[in-house]
């Protein structure tokens, strides 16, 4: 399973938003996941999600799992 870098724009109620962590203008469009599954996976308080960065599992699905710090 590819490991790729994230970076966690910002939080939206109980949703994070996630983004590849490449210069702005390689980056697609934002995806969200829920908050407090990736900050319990990474191991971080839900507060200091937005701006951290990412390793994430990229799935067969384009689904990311298995958050940890970068």
């Amino acid at each position: 399973m590819p490991r790729v870098a994230v970076r966690v724009l910002m939080t939206v109620g109980d949703q994070a938003e996630i983004v590849a962590d490449v210069p702005p203008a390689e980056r697609a469009e934002p995806v969200r996941y829920p908050a407090a599954e990736v900050a319990e996976a990474a191991g971080v308080p839900v507060e200091t999600l937005a701006g951290r960065r990412l390793l994430a599992d990229l799935g067969d699905d384009d689904r990311l799992t298995g958050w940890r710090l970068a």
